[in-house]
This record gives structure tokens, sequence and C-alpha cells, in this order.
């Protein structure tokens, strides 16, 4: 498997460890325009990484991973076109939407455009998969998330903040202000509760589509009163060069049977080390013809969620089920 992975970031630096550690790997091609950077992960790596100035062509049969913070539906582009599979680590709604535009593109091709392979989404997308496939129909999807993978991603979520909120009501977009809604949510510990409001997150776009007849999709950020006053404005303090520990907790709500039923699922890890596994996780099975279906979409939508994350868990990424009901104690599921 040749893969040319674009950002070598705390997300990019981590995709490839694990993409090394994934074997069998030919050829791993760094690209950033930080070439010292990309220099010191490739040595890091050891073989077969290696750096290079420029993005090269893709071949059929390859995977370019983009773990860029911005301009990637270009790139995307120029390799679905020639017949490569797209991995994308995308967490912010314009650049999602502009990859979720090239599903045509992706088909013609034969060829897999796998969006939002991250913490959340990414992770996320799948816990939900996991918990929906246990409801006989889903009607709600609540999402949240706590901390930040890197810099880049830490300016990502200072912006989505001050942005808006993009979610799915009842069959149609509706669009709120970034900083409201306050919700107390609890993640797994050793997190807890936090704070989390309304941001621009584009998990609604990857999972509406994923579930059929959903009516409501909902994304929240765990959040402070500094970083609220603060999110229309230029970050105050430089983000942490690979952020602190994060959470996800994905809640869903649906029937079962005559009665209604919800499933609530979270996890706890450092946010670059599980966009990594998942990001490289997710380039070996667009690479082995293990996803759903070519095109764009999220990992809701291209994976067998038990089977994706039994792989995660042997990489160190575990899920937690939250007993008891909605404010229950989490737990760690058994294997």
């Amino acid at each position: 498997m040749r893969v040319i992975m674009v950002g070598a970031g705390a997300c990019g630096a981590r995709a490839g460890r694990q993409l090394v550690a994934l074997e069998p790997l030919d050829d791993l091609v760094l690209v950033d325009p930080d070439r010292p950077r990309a220099e010191v992960v490739a040595e890091s790596l050891g073989d077969p990484a290696r750096v290079a100035d420029e993005v090269p062509s893709a071949e059929p049969g390859d995977v370019v991973l983009l773990a860029a913070p911005a301009g990637q539906r270009d790139l995307a582009f120029a390799a679905l076109v020639r017949g490569a599979h797209v991995v994308s680590t995308a967490d912010a709604v314009a650049e999602v939407r502009a990859l979720l535009e090239l599903d045509a593109t992706a088909r013609a091709n034969d060829a897999h455009l796998v969006v939002g392979a991250g913490f959340a989404p990414g992770l996320s997308c799948v816990l939900v998969a996991l918990a929906a496939r246990s409801l006989e129909k889903v009607d709600e999807v609540h999402v949240a998330k706590m901390g930040t993978a890197g810099p880049a991603c830490a300016r990502q979520h200072h912006r989505a903040l001050g942005g808006q909120a993009c979610d799915w009501r009842d069959g149609e977009w509706a669009f709120r202000s970034g900083g409201s809604g306050r919700e107390l949510c609890w993640f797994p510990e050793p997190v807890g509760a936090a704070d989390c409001y309304r941001a621009a997150l584009p998990d609604a776009l990857l999972l509406a589509p994923a579930l059929p007849g959903v009516r409501r999709v909902t994304a929240r950020l765990a959040a402070n009163r500094r970083d609220r006053l603060t999110a229309r404005l230029p970050m105050m303090r430089r983000p942490h060069a690979e952020g602190d520990l994060g959470a996800i907790r994905v809640e869903v709500r649906g029937t079962q049977g005559s009665s209604l039923d919800e499933r609530v699922l979270g996890a706890v890890d450092r946010p670059a080390v599980a966009t990594g596994a998942v990001a490289a996780l997710a380039c070996r099975w667009a690479a082995e013809g293990r996803l759903a279906r070519t095109g764009a979409a999220g990992l809701a939508s291209l994976v067998e969620p038990g089977s994706f994350l039994a792989a995660l868990a042997e990489r160190g990424v575990k899920v937690a089920v939250f007993e008891g009901g909605r404010h229950g104690e989490p737990s760690v599921p058994p294997g």
C-alpha cells in the first residue's frame, strides 16, 4: 500500500505512526509546508517514510491522507480523478461540505472518499452507527466533544464557537449562533461533566445521510466562559503543541419495538492519538476494499462499527458505555 500524507502536524504524525505499525506499507510520502517538521516526523517513523516538496501524482489504488487544516477539496479532486482513495481528517463545516460534493467524482472513478476521519467527527460517527444498530428506528442523535488535537485543531474549535451551528431538525437544516444552547454533558471519567455549547461543527452533515428518517442531529463543543467570550476575537493564547486529554459522547434516541429507548456511548483519549488511529485504519480499509461503498461519506455510512471499533481497541482506542440511562455511570465494555 502506498500512502501520500499531506500534513505532518499533530494528527498527521500520529497517523503516520499508526500506518507504519499497520503493515505492510510499501511507501509513505510526507508533504508539509514546514519541510523541517516533515523531516523530523519522517525520521521518527523510519522506513518507508520519506519527504517530498510537492504532492506527487497519485496512482490507482494509492491512498491520499489529508491531514492539513485547509485546502483539502482541490487535493482530493486531483487524487480521485486518478483513481486514488482519499481519507480526510477535516472537521470544519465548509471543508466537509466541499468534500461531500465530490461524491459523484469519487463514484465515477470507483474510489473512496472518507470525510471526517478523526476524533469527532470520526470515532464519534462510528459510535453513533454502533448505537443505532441496536435500535429499530433512530429519531435523535446528539454529539458532544471536548479537547483539541493540536494548534490547527485548537484554532478551528475557536472559530467554531464563534460561527454558526448547523443542526438537522425535522428534514431541514437549522442554524443557531455558536456559543448558545448551554448543556451539561457527562463524559467518561476522568473527564466527567462539562458545559457544552452549539458551534460550527460538521457532524450533522455526515450523520443525517447515514440515518434515514432521523429527526434531529445536533453537535456541541465543551467550552468555558473565556472560550465563549473570546470566540469572535483572535486567539488570546498560543495553543498547546498537542492537545490535552479529550473526550466524546454520543446519545442516540429511538424506538425498540413499542418502547422508546436510548444508547449513550463515549470515549476518552488524546484527540491526536485517536485521530491518528482512526485515519490510519480508514486508509487501510479503503485500500483493502472493506468500506461499504465508493463515493464520499462519513464513517457512519462506510464501516461495520463493531469490526472497526474492535480494530481500534487493538490500537488502544476504547469505548465506554453509559449504564443506567442518560446520566448513568460509564463503563468499559468487555473486550
